[in-house]
């Protein structure tokens, strides 16, 4: 089971008391879990999709290692971030909006 990070921009206080319930908070809005299964990810995932969908603030993004993707990074976005990840030829590359 690899590492998952989930990063937090600008959302309500109950993302993190959620947050830190299942996972190590390493810096203000960086979470990190190194043995989160694939099920118990998804299932975060959901929750702050569901939340995110009735606050519409701010911005998530989650990160794990998935071998099947480009770049061998899984990832999800909920909000507006700040820069754009582009696959550049099986390359994953950070472009500023």
């Amino acid at each position: 089971m690899p590492i998952t990070m989930v990063v937090t921009r600008d959302v309500e206080p109950r993302y993190r008391g959620f947050l830190t319930s299942i996972m190590l908070e390493v810096a203000s809005g960086a979470y990190v879990a190194p043995n989160l299964s694939a099920g118990v990810r998804r299932r975060v995932w959901a929750v702050l999709s569901d939340w995110y969908e009735n606050l519409g603030r701010g911005a998530i993004v989650m990160v794990w290692r998935d071998t099947s993707a480009t770049g061998d990074l899984g990832m999800e976005i909920l909000g507006e971030p700040l820069k754009e990840i582009v696959d550049a030829d099986g390359i994953l590359l950070v472009k500023r909006k």
